[in-house]
């Protein structure tokens, strides 16, 4: 009778499990609004098994996009803001495989990671403003390419734009050099306040208050049609010069200096 609750309760976790690697869409609702990403489980499966797994431990509710920066890329999932500045970083899992099969499009959804390191994603994800595939920034070769795991509908995106529209200011060096341009999008925040040194709030942050599952179904790039990356794994690994070269080396900084300046406090 034990063995056979044991063997019950493996097939029930094993069950939930796999529901969890295939779920296809996910609805993050954030203080601006809501839009879903459409998973591709089927060809990024190592990236949307580790997205899920900070999903279901509940690890992005209360994350902030820590930066964003125009015609390029809004950025997410690494860092909360407990009512006072530096923003305080999330714990990580294991770094992850890189899987650069789609190519880094507008509206597509990829993983951030450290310079010079292919196989470093955690916790940190991004938004494509733009096609950001090829030229400068290439991000589809730069660090081996960065893995495109989901795509967002033209009705998301709109949130997303909106973002991306937000003023941007510094802070702490949360876009990495002091000399670097603002990154931090803002919301009822003016260059006045700045100025004038006003704290900030919760409510000033562009917060993602939760992201659930959706629709559990493998069926992952009908209709999306995303474009393949077929030049992954060449290009320059260590940077451009151009706004991707200092893509991995900002994020990785940015972490850096938070942590070193947590410390000293």
């Amino acid at each position: 009778m034990k063995r056979k609750l044991i063997k019950t309760a493996g097939a029930a976790l094993a069950l939930l499990c796999s529901a969890a690697g295939n779920a296809t869409i996910v609805e993050v609702t954030t203080n601006m609004g809501k839009f879903e990403i459409n998973l591709f489980d089927e060809t990024t499966p190592v990236t949307v098994q580790n997205f899920l797994s900070y999903v279901n431990a509940g690890r992005y509710n209360g994350t902030v996009f820590h930066r964003s920066v125009p015609g390029f890329v809004v950025q997410g999932g690494g860092f909360t803001f407990d009512q006072q500045l530096p923003l305080k970083a999330v714990a990580t899992f294991s770094p992850i495989v890189n899987e650069p099969k789609w190519s880094n499009v507008r509206a597509t959804v990829a993983m951030a990671k450290q310079p010079n390191n292919p196989n470093s994603a955690t916790n940190q994800w991004f938004i494509n403003l733009a096609n950001n595939s090829a030229g400068s920034p290439r991000l589809d070769t730069q660090n081996s390419g960065f893995t495109v795991f989901g795509q967002i509908t033209s009705q998301g995106m709109e949130v997303v734009d909106a973002i991306a529209a937000l003023p941007r200011f510094s802070f702490d060096n949360i876009c990495g050099l002091p000399t670097d341009p603002p990154c931090l999008p803002l919301r009822n925040y003016t260059s006045d306040d700045r100025d004038d040194n006003k704290p900030l709030v919760a409510s000033n942050l562009v917060t993602i208050e939760s992201i659930v599952v959706v629709d559990a179904r493998v069926n992952t790039v009908a209709g999306l049609n995303p474009v393949a990356n077929t030049s992954a794994g060449g290009g320059n690994n260590n940077g451009d010069g151009g706004s991707s070269g200092s893509f991995g080396w900002l994020s990785l900084l940015a972490g850096m200096l938070l942590v070193a300046r947590r410390r000293l406090r």
